[in-house]
């Protein structure tokens, strides 16, 4: 039998679904300007400047992607995202699950002792200065690997790493040990894939992380065959950067064409790291709430 709503719950609900609508159209927007933006006419994309784009201005121009992809730094700068983002992820995984499974044991001496002092590096930092020290000493500067190491575990998903692997039962892990089953095979064999939820919330966050750094680059790298690609983004966009891609253009086209290679560029670094969002949905929400049920 259906309850029935009262008329105050049929009103709460109304407005939940406008302002959801509302929400959606205001997140949408933004990315949906900037598509529309990037297959317009250039020139006639000038001359709309500052109006609201509900398509795209003019007959659909794919000229701007055509222009990015064939930019040998927006290539390179792909390149290097991509190395940084998968050799980033198998680190962060690695050491996340290994860091996670020890303090999530009981009989590790001074288990709580480690977990508080590993909590407070959330609320006190070094800052950047002995960061750029470290990463000089330890001779990692203008390598791809002063994007990797310094953020090789993060605090935040350690903990919530930690809590899911706490609330597997004990009776699995001494079951194994009494097999004969090291710490090893207990952690790649019971541990991970029990704890498949976090880990794609693990991949999500670092993967993003990876995806969107450029501050550490700008600090640490300095050859240009070395950037990522949101550091060719931020320069095509802030200092108007391009290189091979602009030859063979009129000066006078150069100010409309560059505009649209802008929003294109902006498409080609996000819609990756949207596509592979769908593909985690599904355990994001478990995963989220299995590191939020306790401490």
């Amino acid at each position: 039998m259906i309850e029935k709503k009262t008329v105050g719950e049929q009103i709460f609900n109304i407005f939940n679904i406008l302002l959801m609508l509302v929400l959606i159209v205001i997140s949408l927007y933004p990315l949906m300007y900037v598509l529309f933006a990037s297959v317009s006419d250039p020139r006639l994309l000038i001359q709309a400047h500052g109006e609201i784009l509900w398509r795209p201005v003019g007959n659909i121009n794919l000229a701007a992607y055509r222009l990015a992809f064939s930019d040998p730094t927006i290539m390179t700068g792909y390149l290097n995202t991509l190395i940084v983002v998968t050799g980033g992820l198998a680190i962060n995984l690695f050491l996340t699950s290994m860091g996670a499974y020890c303090l999530s044991r009981k009989d590790v001496y001074w288990n709580r002792l480690f977990t508080i002092l590993i909590i407070i590096t959330m609320v006190f930092t070094g800052g950047i200065i002995p960061l750029a020290l470290t990463v000089r000493g330890l001779g990692l500067f203008n390598s791809r690997w002063a994007l990797v190491l310094p953020v090789a575990v993060n605090t935040f998903n350690l903990i919530i790493m930690r809590t899911a692997m706490k609330e597997i039962p004990d009776s699995l892990v001494e079951s194994a040990q009494i097999d004969g089953a090291g710490h090893v095979l207990i952690l790649f064999r019971i541990m991970l894939p029990l704890s498949k939820a976090v880990l794609a919330v693990m991949v999500l966050y670092y993967g993003v992380g990876h995806w969107n750094a450029w501050a550490h680059a700008v600090m640490f790298i300095q050859s240009p065959d070395r950037m990522p690609l949101q550091v060719v983004l931020r320069n095509i966009l802030l200092q108007n950067q391009f290189t091979d891609a602009m030859q063979g253009i009129a000066e006078t086209d150069r100010l409309s064409v560059s505009e649209t290679i802008r929003y294109a560029t902006i498409i080609i670094a996000t819609v990756p790291i949207l596509m592979l969002y769908p593909f985690l949905q599904k355990f994001f929400a478990k995963g989220v709430m299995i590191g939020s049920v306790k401490g």
